[in-house]
């Protein structure tokens, strides 16, 4: 398949008062057509800022930014602010977190579909809205030639959020990034926006973007994942392969933080400690800290993320056999706990 988006040793780093803020700190990965690329971690990890940064949207006069965003073979860094813009929406769109807020509430939603597709595309009004109208049946808008016509507040948050996913195929781009869709929607609609997520990426035939902080999220649709800490990259492989064979101690945890089918009535396992300051990164694995199975290396050097086989990239100091060792031990001891 295609690569659309290739990210190489990206960093911005924020310059403030109190010091030097690394939201991202050296960050490679590459998305193809037709692939959800899963990107999760805690908050404050550097997942938004990454995607942020692709589309421009960053201040560059506030922040340091270095590296390489290669979008079907363009550096999206060196482009000017018109060319992103001739880029952004058409070619490169994102569904926003919170759709209320990026809907305006004064106008029609049907009207700012509409004034997407006339930012980008020379047609009549007429056609404009037609088109828009088809969209908002094409991503599960009941009734679209009415509820064009309705403004935000009566919408519910679900239908929200599809008015947004098709505001951002009105130029059928080839990347779609969306930055946790199904925040604050109930279960049952967030099933639904993830299937239609899925289901657009093979009609349109994009890429996907998915950042999140639920594996349980990308467990569904992703097929690759990447995992984030501290601005850095520290888990990169398949979904099979993060969620089956994972690698590095803090995928652990967020494996083991996550409630199972299997372990009604156990107790959870949290990561102690806090995710670190993005000014005071601690030196050597940034990790290091909250890890119970840290040695001497991890509090000097940073480990590199390389590849330990068939693709499967981890950030880790421990051995490959060390790894396993740990891992087969902490499963044998949830299946005790359960049985």
């Amino acid at each position: 398949m295609e690569t659309l988006l290739e990210v190489k040793d990206l960093h911005v780093h924020f310059p403030t008062p109190d010091g030097v803020v690394k939201a991202v700190d050296g960050l490679s990965f590459s998305v193809r057509r037709r692939e959800t690329f899963g990107i999760v971690g805690e908050s404050g990890s550097g997942k938004s800022v990454t995607n942020l940064t692709a589309l421009g949207l960053i201040d560059r006069k506030a922040a340091r930014v270095s590296g390489e965003v290669l979008f079907k073979g363009r550096d999206l860094l060196s482009l000017s602010k018109e060319e992103l813009r001739r880029v952004r929406g058409k070619e490169l769109a994102m569904i926003f977190q919170d759709p209320f807020a990026c809907l305006h509430p004064f106008y029609r939603v049907g009207d700012q579909i509409v004034e997407a597709i006339l930012c980008h595309d020379n047609v009549s009004k007429r056609q404009a809205e037609q088109r828009a109208i088809d969209l908002l049946g094409a991503v599960g808008i009941p009734r679209p030639q009415d509820r064009f016509r309705d403004y935000p507040h009566q919408y519910s948050g679900g239908m929200r959020q599809r008015a947004m996913i098709a505001m951002a195929l009105s130029h059928n781009p080839d990347l779609l990034i969306a930055d946790e869709p199904t925040t604050a929607l109930d279960v049952t609609v967030q099933a639904q926006i993830l299937e239609l997520i899925d289901r657009i990426k093979n009609e349109f035939n994009v890429g996907v973007i998915l950042i999140t902080h639920d594996l349980g999220v990308v467990a569904d649709v992703a097929q690759s994942v990447m995992v984030m800490y501290a601005g850095r990259a520290v888990e990169l492989g398949t979904r099979d392969e993060v969620f089956e064979n994972p690698q590095h101690p803090y995928t652990w945890g967020l494996l083991e933080s996550i409630p199972h089918i299997d372990q009604k009535g156990s107790r959870l396992i949290p990561i102690e400690g806090s995710p670190p300051s993005l000014i005071h990164v601690p030196p050597g694995c940034s990790f290091h800290p909250r890890c119970p199975h840290r040695f001497e290396p991890c509090d000097k050097e940073v480990p590199a993320l390389v590849d330990r086989g068939s693709g499967h990239l981890d950030a880790c100091h421990l051995s490959v056999e060390d790894k396993e060792r740990i891992w087969n031990e902490r499963e044998a001891r949830r299946t005790k706990a359960v049985s």
